[in-house]
C-alpha cells in the first residue's frame, strides 16, 4: 500500500514524464505564421491604430511593416514640412496632415487583420495535415 504522499510523487513523476515527452514531440521553432497567429488580431489592430506608426506590427514580430510604416510616417512629416516652409500651417494644411496619418494607421490596422487571418488559415491547415483521419469501418 502507498501512502498519500507516495502516490502523489509518482503521480508528479508520471505528469513530467508526459509533460516532458510533449515538448520533445511537439516543441519545435515556431515559424512566422505560428507566431502571427498566435497573436490576437484585435491587439494589433488596435495597436496599430490609436499610436498610428505601427505599433501593433511590434506585437506581432513584423519588423518590415513596421519600419515602411515608419518610413511612411516620417516622409509624410517631412514632406508637410517641406511644402509648408517657414509659415505656419493653416486649419486646412493642418487637417491634411492629421488626414495623412490616419490613412496610414487605417491602412495598417486593415493590412494586420488581413496578415493574421492569412495567417490562422495557413497554420489551421497545418494541424489539420498533422493529425491523423478518423479510419471509417463497417462498425465505427
Amino acid at each position: 500500500m502507498w501512502s498519500n504522499s507516495q502516490q502523489q510523487v509518482q503521480s508528479t513523476e508520471n505528469n513530467r514524464y508526459r509533460h516532458n515527452l510533449i515538448l520533445e514531440i511537439y516543441m519545435d521553432t515556431p515559424s512566422k505564421e505560428q507566431i502571427l497567429a498566435a497573436s490576437s488580431g484585435w491587439v494589433a489592430t488596435t495597436l496599430n491604430f490609436f499610436p498610428g506608426l505601427g505599433a501593433g506590427y511590434l506585437y506581432q514580430r513584423r519588423w518590415i511593416p513596421y519600419f515602411v510604416t515608419g518610413g511612411a510616417a516620417t516622409a509624410w512629416f517631412v514632406l508637410g514640412a517641406i511644402l509648408n516652409g517657414d509659415t505656419e500651417p493653416t486649419k486646412a494644411e493642418q487637417l491634411i496632415g492629421i488626414g495623412g496619418l490616419f490613412l496610414i494607421s487605417i491602412t495598417t490596422m486593415v493590412e494586420s487583420k488581413i496578415a493574421h487571418k492569412k495567417a490562422r488559415l495557413v497554420v489551421e491547415e497545418q494541424i489539420q495535415a498533422k493529425t491523423p483521419k478518423k479510419k471509417g469501418g463497417l462498425f465505427r
